[in-house]
């Protein structure tokens, strides 16, 4: 069995229940690189019958061509605006800058991103938070900036969400013979979130509560493929 990544368990107990959070080691993945042919590399020999095998979201975006360099994309106005009103984390820079702003409005049309920010501002003044991406949908969640703790080229890119990820997760079964499940994952530092997955919904609530402390890591760890395993 794999090793852990650095500071986190590669065991954790969820609802009576013991399982191995096993990531899995591979070289960076570059736009242009077909997500089937990565997946049979680096998945084919280390999934078993029973495993659930979890992908970032990110790999499956940049295979998709969803992956923009920073300094080809050009702002509007109303980017530079809103940007400065989000909260920047240390787990991500979020839509905290104009051209994480910029393909928010872009994918989620101004229209969302601008009634989202409006009842934002208002329930932040309840102390209520989170009210921003619960309007403006997974797209504005899933949009990752470039930090410093980005592996390059990516610490100078945004990377979208991914496109249909339910059928992602659907194909990527299938061509592994449909031995594990598999689910395409947004987990960060902060909490996590399934955009598309072969389970059902208490399965996905589940595999929430198995990856919330980020098993994959946040940096430099190059481990975008896991697999969850019964022990």
């Amino acid at each position: 069995m794999s090793e852990a990544n650095a500071g986190k368990a590669l065991t954790v107990q969820v609802e009576g229940s013991s399982f191995a959070r096993i990531p899995i080691r591979t070289r960076v993945v570059m736009p242009g690189d077909d997500l089937d042919e990565f997946v049979r590399e680096y998945a084919t020999d280390v999934v078993r019958d029973g495993d659930l095998l979890f992908v970032t979201e990110k790999i499956v975006a940049i295979t998709q061509g969803r992956s923009y360099l920073v300094e080809d994309i050009k702002p509007r106005k109303l980017a530079f605006f809103l940007s400065k009103y989000v909260t920047r984390t240390p787990y991500g820079i979020g839509l905290g800058m104009p051209e994480t702003m910029e393909m928010a409005l872009r994918e989620c049309g101004t229209l969302r991103i601008l009634f989202a920010a409006a009842v934002s501002a208002v329930t932040k003044l309840f102390g209520r938070k989170g009210d921003f991406y619960r309007i403006a949908g997974d797209k504005a969640r899933a949009i990752d900036g470039p930090t410093s703790g980005t592996i390059p080229p990516y610490n100078k890119a945004v990377v979208l969400g991914p496109e249909r990820p339910r059928e992602v997760a659907e194909h990527l079964k299938a061509l592994l013979g449909g031995v594990p499940e598999v689910a395409v994952v947004d987990i960060n530092d902060l909490g996590g979130n399934i955009l598309g997955s072969t389970l059902d919904k208490a399965g996905e609530k589940q595999l929430v509560a198995i990856l919330k402390d980020n098993p994959l890591g946040q940096g430099h760890q190059s481990t975008p493929l896991g697999v969850v395993r019964a022990v």
